[in-house]
């Protein structure tokens, strides 16, 4: 029967390691996950240039929307001296 390797199986054994075993662990295992990650195709970022552009948003709806956000903090229904509130 073939046991599962798990992170938690292998952070035990090396756990067991001198520290010289870990550090050759370490320095067997580095490149090869260097080579992995050089391996994975990273898909391009969609540039968010323009995003906003037509929205015509002005300061004032800003200002608005701001108010509405903050008018009811801090609530008075959560008492932050005892860490519960009454929601």
């Amino acid at each position: 029967m073939t046991q599962i390797v798990t992170l938690e199986n292998v952070l035990e054994l090396a756990k067991q390691l001198s520290l010289v075993d870990k550090v050759n662990l370490i320095a067997q295992v580095t490149p090869e996950i260097q080579r992995e990650l050089t391996a994975v195709k990273t898909k391009p970022r969609q540039s968010l240039r323009g995003l906003w552009r037509g929205a015509n948003i002005s300061d004032r709806d800003i200002a608005e929307v701001r108010q509405e956000m903050w008018a009811n903090f801090p609530s008075s229904s959560y008492s932050f001296s005892s860490g519960t509130n009454t929601h």
